[in-house]
């Protein structure tokens, strides 16, 4: 054994070798000489295991196929493209909403050049990066002003602080609602210094909840629109136009966060009401709070929109400069927002419109097109079909509303399906699908035509090396 170490090739030899090798050229040679380490460290265990036995598996030639191999695997971006065959359109944990064409083309340009993210071109001074956006932002939903932070949860945080800080803010205990990663509205409110002040019951609010518990702290009327659940049977919530009402008549700001907020009315795609911003505003509400990266399509962002005198204020709050947007996030929201000038534009143009509205027989086209490509893939590895299914909005948004879909199944010949699955999460471009009834299923909702071959190629990779 002693021998066998001492013919392992030094790492000299291996860098020289691999450093000729296109596929792996772009890697710093820190990088790839720490991984020539790792390698011949899984080398020495072979030889200590027993895998390896004989000096000629050591040569250079011997191992610099399977150095290749482990230098390319083990290099890869940490944070790196998946396939989502989950039919879960904003999916939380898989980078949410994608960004249309025209808002990563922005992003480009204003990565590779300067720009005038703060510059005022008509007269050479020094800008506001609000300016991008919030002349859309108005047109669209009918506000005096608006500013982008960089989440919804930053939004609400900063409107507590500017408005509310050390005072009151009425709230109905049925809103009291936790997000994702278990932030809650109530620990946002005493993060920014306002005091919470819980009216009605769980499950029944009434106006004069509100009524009774406006008194001398009282800074703020809110409202949290409760998108990712529903409270059913013996219920009742104060409609904000009757909340904004009220907070006229007792000289009060009325904020709604409205979580996943939309621009873009899905009623007439078999969806229950939601509301839009753009109505929430015409209600009377002062202030309205929303994600960029739910509903709307776009990049991560808080939108903040509504009067003019409470959005000047949250503009000159100290905090605003700690959870402003960098100039990425601004062009991507900026080309998204130029969609939705044309409602019929956005839904074909936006990724997260089009999957969501994306009909019954343009899915079922879809997987039947994805199981001729499978079922050419997979031939003696695995039965592929088609059946229908539900998707789903995901990211908080329509929990009850279940899209229907058409599955495209696979069942492997001899592999567990639950092997299939992790199996599915080690490939170059990993895909993220579900098991159902003990086949792996694919939803053409939320993977893209061009990304078919993509997934045929991962499945069968996976189920042929465990036939090997």
């Amino acid at each position: 054994m002693s021998s066998l170490f001492r013919h392992i090739p030094s790492v000299d030899r291996f860098l020289h070798e691999l450093e000729q090798d296109q596929s792996l050229a772009g890697l710093p040679r820190p990088l790839l000489k720490d991984l020539v380490g790792e390698f011949l460290d899984l080398c020495r265990e072979e030889i200590r295991s027993g895998a390896i036995t004989a000096e000629s598996d050591l040569t250079l030639p011997a191992l610099c196929s399977r150095a290749r191999a482990y230098a390319r695997f083990a290099s890869r971006p940490h944070f790196r493209r998946v396939l989502n065959a989950t039919g879960v359109v904003i999916h939380t944990n898989l980078g949410r909403s994608i960004l249309a064409e025209e808002a990563v083309q922005a992003v480009t340009l204003g990565c590779r050049h300067y720009s005038n993210l703060e510059l005022a071109l008509e007269t050479g001074q020094r800008g506001s990066r609000y300016s991008h956006v919030e002349k859309l932002l108005c047109r669209l939903t009918g506000a005096e002003a608006g500013l982008v932070v960089n989440n919804n949860a930053a939004a609400v945080l900063l409107v507590l602080d500017t408005l509310a800080k050390g005072r009151e803010v009425v709230v109905s205990r049925g809103q009291l609602v936790e997000i994702g990663g278990s932030f809650r509205i109530p620990e946002v409110m005493r993060k920014s210094g306002a005091v919470l002040r819980e009216v009605g019951a769980t499950n029944r609010t009434h106006l004069r909840d509100y009524e009774e518990a406006i008194g001398d702290e009282t800074a703020m009327l809110m409202k949290v629109h409760t998108s990712n659940y529903r409270i059913i049977g013996f219920h009742k919530e104060v409609d904000a136009a009757d909340l904004a009402a009220l907070g006229r008549e007792r000289g009060l700001p009325v904020f709604e966060d409205l979580g996943s907020g939309n621009l873009f009315d899905f009623s007439p795609y078999g969806f229950k009401p939601e509301p839009t911003v753009q109505q929430v505003l015409k209600s009377g509400v002062d202030v309205v709070s929303f994600s960029g990266d739910k509903l709307l399509g776009g990049p991560q962002a808080g939108i903040i929109v509504g009067r003019k005198e409470f959005i000047d204020r949250i503009k000159k709050n100290q905090l605003n400069r700690a959870l402003r947007i960098d100039k990425m996030t601004l062009a991507a929201l900026e080309a998204t927002l130029r969609l939705y000038l044309d409602p019929e534009l956005a839904r074909r143009r936006v990724p997260t419109l089009a999957m969501i509205t994306a009909g019954r027989d343009e899915l079922l086209g879809r997987a039947r097109r994805l199981r001729r490509r499978m079922s050419k893939e997979l031939a003696g590895l695995a039965t592929v079909g088609v059946k229908p299914g539900f998707s789903r909005v995901g990211g908080g948004s329509f929990p009850e509303q279940d899209l229907p879909t058409s599955l495209v199944t696979v069942a492997p010949a001899a592999m567990d399906v639950e092997a299939l699955r992790q199996g599915l999460l080690a490939t170059d471009i990993p895909v993220i699908g579900r098991v159902e009834d003990g086949r792996f299923c694919l939803d053409p909702r939320t993977l893209m035509e061009e990304e078919f071959p993509l997934a045929a190629a991962a499945v069968r990779s996976v189920l042929a090396a465990d036939a090997d």
